[in-house]
């Protein structure tokens, strides 16, 4: 079953647009769960300048089925011109958590 679950990350400039969009793919079964991490500094190259940023890292657990809708979701809700949008594949962990992710994001 590992193979089937990915972690989906994004981030975002504010903290409530970062608890929205958490919140929003959980209730739209487009991810069992997010986490959202602390604060951080980014420093990133953004159209010729060297820019600097306080995000918020997003990450979501789902199911290799269920990412290009939620990947969509995320397009479609997000403020970025261009976000952060990367996933990692889960190879192990717990059979009850990683059957829990399939349960929680097979449309109700």
């Amino acid at each position: 079953m590992a193979t089937e679950i990915v972690i989906a990350q994004t981030t975002i400039d504010d903290e409530e647009k970062a608890k929205a969009l958490a919140l929003g793919a959980v209730e739209a079964r487009v991810a069992a769960c997010a986490h959202i991490d602390p604060a951080f500094t980014a420093v990133y190259r953004w159209k010729g300048s060297i820019e600097t940023a306080q995000e918020w890292r997003i990450s979501y657990k789902t199911t290799t089925s269920r990412l290009p809708e939620l990947a969509a979701w995320v397009t479609e809700k997000h403020s970025y011109e261009v976000p952060e949008w990367i996933t990692l594949p889960v190879s192990g962990g717990s059979e009850a958590y990683l059957s829990w992710v399939v349960e929680e994001t097979t449309p109700a």
